[in-house]
């Protein structure tokens, strides 16, 4: 292999982690206050409640699918009397189902936060570079699981028998970066948009996936309260103004005589 593979499959995932584990340190050390979301709900609600839900339980389940499928080899499967084409399709169907989701909620996000200007002002510099590569990581992952497993014949492309050992191989510093060879070329842009994310993840407002929400699920909700237009302000008695305001409010007519 060349030394740029070499390094594509060896180096750089190593970096990236390196770099996500010392930023996620560093930000708890010198920045507990901003590791928030950034909640931007006040500015928008509608689309946000559709795209949010959407985008957090699909990538949840994208996760897990990445979880079981980079982390159990396929001896154990077979062991277990799932044959290949089983276990193809108990990761295809579910995990396009999560993908669509995924993808449909990140495309609301984004369209949320370009299309409302308020929402569009409140993101910051982190937040838009934290979008871009995101959006590569879904995109390009979304767009390998069409293209090998879905719309192909047989079983689909088996990455079990190469990315999965490298990625195994790779986190017990065991690498074999021959393994990435013949790897799709959808598969290989998606795996480094999966680590460049991880790079940049400990510098942007996700840092919140290492925050669990326990309470969540059980806290009051947040009361935002706004000042409604159609009030006007409210005048005092006039029992309380002075008498001079009184007298001057005093059709012509009305007024007493300097005599009196």
């Amino acid at each position: 292999m060349s030394t740029f593979e070499i390094f594509l499959w060896v180096a750089y995932p190593w970096l990236t982690i390196g770099l996500c584990v010392i930023g996620f340190i560093w930000r708890w050390r010198t920045d507990q206050f901003g590791w928030t979301t950034h909640s931007s709900q006040i500015y928008e609600s509608r689309i946000l409640r559709l795209a949010s839900p959407l985008f957090h339980y699909g990538i949840i389940l994208v996760v897990l699918g990445h979880i079981m499928g980079l982390a159990i080899p396929n001896t154990w499967t077979r062991g277990l009397g799932i044959s290949d084409e089983v276990y193809h399709w108990i990761a295809v169907i579910p995990g396009t189902i999560a993908g669509v989701m995924t993808t449909l909620g990140i495309l609301g996000l984004l369209y949320r936060r370009i299309k409302h200007r308020t929402v569009f002002l409140s993101t910051s510099g982190s937040d838009k570079v934290m979008y871009v590569f995101l959006a590569l990581a879904i995109f390009t992952g979304f767009w390998a699981t069409l293209q090998t497993q879905v719309f192909t014949s047989g079983h689909g492309y088996d990455y079990r028998e190469t990315i999965s050992p490298w990625i195994r191989q790779l986190l017990v510093f065991n690498p074999h970066p021959e393994l990435m060879a013949d790897v799709p070329v959808a598969f290989k842009l998606h795996i480094i948009a999966g680590f460049t994310l991880f790079a940049v993840a400990p510098f942007t407002r996700l840092v919140h996936v290492l925050s669990a929400p326990v309470g969540y699920v059980s806290r009051p909700y947040v009361v935002y309260r706004s000042r409604d237009v159609r009030t006007t302000p409210r005048r005092s008695h006039q029992a309380w103004e002075p008498i001079r305001s009184q007298t001057e409010r005093l059709e012509p007519s009305e007024a007493p005589s300097r005599g009196a």
